[in-house]
């Protein structure tokens, strides 16, 4: 029998919690500055999901999913910062999300390992074309460290962009993105603003990565690099996670008082940045591949959100049917109910077997070998995902009633002067407590009719870029060539494959043949134990 892997400093969520303390950024919130975010009020929602992603790997039932053995250390790390080797990592990293996610709705953690991955690809990219080691080698080691030491990781990506008809180098405030405004012996010095960046006041360190394909005259704004969270130069100006309100304890905010997100404005000003956490800086045409970073970001991360919608897709199957039954319904056997029980699972499944299908024909980057969800099913995925959010939140409101928002305020429960009567005319079905159908109400208004179900809408519909982004990208990467000159056979054309033909330039080598799911090396999924399901059986699906 082989020994376990050694494991890295796997942090419990308390771990987690404390570790913040031991950095001092300069955030604010509300107009306020912030002392210690750890223990912000307003940011306890959000630490608490993350924190979720730390404890969950140290679960014996749920570790062989949440952790992976690292390749290139032989150690088992926390599989939100692990690099894929095969379908089967990728299969596990979309169970181990929606896992997560069906908890928290949102983990956040899964952006450190969306972009871990893909830097690791640009950086063997870099390499190949220069005939070099030295960003791989630099990646390697800022990898193991992030490994070793169990950080979270805020991805910087999007800048504030400014006039978007402008390229960067065009823009009338420079800082409009982040660029380099010196390189010296020791380092590089940035400037510059990101307007989105998930989670941004309490992870540990921040990527700093181009938010898209750069040309020669925007080499300087093609940087990607890492830097601690309180380094000299960066501000943060975040909102609030979730709805951490003063009437929690009445029963406000069900879900989000206890997780949530925030984001936050990140600006850079003179930050110093050492070369060994410099990835690329834009010169010696490194710039070339700022493209290639933001394509195979995209690709990870729409894989990934498919995983933590379906998680949230979860939370509304399970609160419409407990809802249905609170007012005295049985979905099975009341058919409008039923109908839209069905639509809501189908959403659902079908998003996340895209997500499947991207995993099972994903492939091996051919720079650095690691496994790369299908582009084509991440983004079909996501996009429906993106686009089917608001009929989840229908499905929900409709199965439910209009008592989710109608309901008086959860200050009437505990009035002497109306409670009594409330909890007799507004329960329904005898064999739930009027407290339990109201409760249940209240959950679903959180999720999907409040503050923090405009909020899921809006991170589904944006989060990983707009659906006219993923449309570019199912299309750029979609075989039409293959299917046009398939007809040209069956028409019996005889016409040869022209590669400078616009619409058969797009060409599939084959999904189940050479470079297909069924090619040897490729393990599939690692073996589990039953776990509770994210879809309503078991786990053990292989």
């Amino acid at each position: 029998m082989n020994a376990p892997a050694p494991a890295a400093n796997l942090m419990s969520g308390n771990d987690f919690r404390e570790s913040l303390r031991r950095y001092k950024p300069r955030v604010f919130l509300d107009g306020r500055q912030v002392d210690s975010v750890a223990d912000e009020r307003g940011f306890g929602p959000g630490i608490n999901a993350i924190a979720l992603t730390y404890d969950y790997a140290l679960k014996p039932q749920y570790a062989p999913l949440m952790t992976a053995v690292q390749h290139t250390s032989g150690k088992r790390v926390n599989r939100l910062t692990h690099i894929n080797t095969s379908s089967g990592d990728l299969l596990n990293k979309l169970e181990a999300v929606r896992l997560v996610c069906q908890e928290t709705g949102c983990a956040q953690r899964y952006l450190t390992h969306d972009a871990l991955n893909a830097i690791g690809q640009v950086s063997a990219r870099i390499d190949d074309a220069q005939g070099r080691t030295e960003h791989t080698a630099r990646f390697l080691n800022y990898l193991h460290r992030v490994q070793d030491q169990d950080l979270t990781l805020g991805i910087a990506m999007t800048d504030a962009k400014g006039d978007r008809s402008r390229r960067p180098h065009e823009q009338a405030n420079v800082d409009s993105y982040v660029h380099v405004v010196e390189r010296n012996a020791k380092g590089i010095v940035i400037s510059g603003t990101k307007a989105i960046v998930t989670g941004a006041p309490y992870v540990h360190e921040f990527l700093v990565m181009p938010c898209r394909n750069m040309g020669k005259e925007d080499a300087d704004f093609a940087v990607c690099c890492a830097v601690p969270i309180d380094a000299a130069g960066i501000t943060i100006i975040a909102r609030p996670a979730g709805r951490p309100g003063e009437k929690v304890e009445h029963g406000a905010a069900l879900f989000s008082r206890k997780y949530g997100q925030s984001t936050g404005v990140v600006m850079f000003d003179k930050v110093f940045v050492p070369w060994e956490s410099v990835f690329y800086d834009g010169g010696n045409g490194t710039w070339e591949h700022s493209g290639h970073l933001t394509y195979s970001y995209a690709t990870h991360h729409r894989h990934t959100c498919i995983g933590a919608r379906a998680g949230f897709g979860d939370l509304l199957i399970g609160a419409g049917a407990l809802m249905c039954e609170a007012n005295g319904f049985d979905p099975g056997k009341e058919s409008h109910l039923r109908e839209q029980m069905v639509e809501l699972i189908t959403i659902t499944e079908s998003f996340y077997a895209c997500g499947v299908a991207a995993s099972v024909y994903g492939k091996a980057d051919e720079h650095s070998k690691t496994f790369v969800p299908d582009a084509v099913f991440s983004n079909i995925g996501k996009l429906l995902l993106a686009t089917k959010i608001y009929d989840m939140h229908r499905i929900a409101h409709y199965v439910s009633g209009g008592l989710i928002v109608t309901l008086p305020g959860p200050d009437e429960d505990h009035n002497p002067e109306t409670g009594a009567k409330l909890s007799e005319v507004l329960r329904a079905n005898p064999g739930v407590p009027y407290e339990q159908r109201i409760e249940t109400a209240r959950f679903i208004e959180d999720l999907t009719a409040g503050y923090q179900g405009g909020w899921y809408s809006v991170i589904s519909l944006h989060g990983g870029g707009s659906p006219a982004a993923m449309k570019q990208e199912i299309y750029r990467n979609y075989p039409v060539g293959s299917k046009v000159e398939l007809v040209e056979r069956i028409l019996e054309r005889g016409v040869a494959h022209d590669p400078d033909r616009a619409i058969t330039k797009n060409r599939q080598p084959g999904k189940c043949c050479d470079t297909g799911c069924t090619s040897p090396g490729q393990p599939v999924m690692v073996d589990l134990p039953v776990l509770p399901s994210a879809s309503g059986g078991s786990k053990a699906r292989h």
